[in-house]
């Protein structure tokens, strides 16, 4: 989809149900869209017996963030959160359905935090899936991150990295994110490797992944009231915050500090579960969502 920020590939999961709402879901880093394929399909259906009436079910599109999935690369190579920030504003804005219900996930966290912030008038409700806020506690992934962004470590990594196989690499990953990677299917394993094949063959994968590197660590630098979370006590929205009891990226803990950012915003930890709730046990995502839903929905401004 051709945007003023330039073009952008985006899932749809059409509404299947009169009144459904508009919301838009935002990836993490390495991610794509389609980190969101079961989560937008339980969302676009009617709540089940025992989820709250009132909650309306959800006409999904899912964005790949320049430079992933099947988005091409920004012609000027931004990979800023301010950029990622411009990139879902056009897009909302061009799709002229807006306020929408906005989910992000780790860097799409970041983002997506940012848009809540800076255009409230865009946001309906806002849902954060272990969102990549600042936090400067020493952890081994976070840190693995931070090394990918040094201007000479982060190519040389990118190239060991890359002589390992699909497999392994998908393995490697699965294994970061996931409390329990016996969750993820065997067919979209193969998917996730597939994945993997096509996007070595495009030429630019490790500059999007050490530019994204690089954009979020100058964030995690940043202080004062561009800071983002200046961003989040800024936001006015209704908010749901989830984290996994045993993500290894975002630490669990900061749960308590964005019980404080965020104003009246509900801040959940679930049990058993790592850095992509959504991905692992999409039905208790989206029973928490729904609850979100049924006491933040209001009439549509766009």
């Amino acid at each position: 989809m051709p945007l003023a920020s330039g073009a952008v590939y985006v899932r749809s999961a059409p509404a299947l149900v009169a009144g459904s709402e508009p919301a838009l879901f935002v990836h993490g880093l390495g991610g794509s869209s389609t980190n969101w394929t079961d989560l937008m399909d339980l969302l676009r259906r009617p709540a089940p017996g025992g989820s709250p009436a009132a909650a309306p079910a959800l006409a999904g599109e899912a964005i790949d963030l320049p430079g992933f999935g099947h988005s091409p690369v920004p012609a000027d190579h931004d990979y800023s959160i301010d950029a990622r920030a411009r990139a879902v504003i056009d897009l909302i804005e061009t799709r002229h359905r807006w306020p929408v219900h906005l989910v992000g996930n780790s860097l799409g966290g970041a983002v997506c935090t940012r848009v809540a912030a800076r255009r409230p008038d865009l946001v309906r409700t806002l849902t954060l899936i272990s969102p990549a806020l600042p936090d400067l506690w020493p952890r081994l992934i976070p840190l693995r991150v931070a090394l990918a962004s040094a201007p000479a470590v982060g190519p040389w990594l990118m190239r060991r990295v890359s002589r390992m196989s699909a497999e392994d690499r998908t393995s490697a990953t699965v294994a970061d994110v996931y409390q329990d990677p016996s969750l993820l299917h065997p067919s979209r394993h193969a998917e996730e490797v597939a994945e993997v094949r096509r996007r070595d063959g495009l030429g630019y994968s490790q500059e999007v992944l050490i530019g994204s590197a690089r954009a979020l660590v100058a964030e995690y630098a940043r202080s004062g009231p561009r800071s983002l979370w200046r961003d989040a006590a800024r936001i006015t929205a209704p908010a749901l915050v989830i984290y996994g009891s045993h993500d290894r990226l975002v630490r669990p803990a900061m749960a308590g500090r964005a019980a404080r950012a965020f104003r009246g915003a509900r801040v959940v930890v679930l049990p058993q579960l790592g850095h992509v709730a959504m991905l692992e046990r999409p039905d208790l995502v989206a029973a928490q969502m729904r609850e979100l839903l049924a006491s933040g929905s209001s009439p549509r401004r766009g």
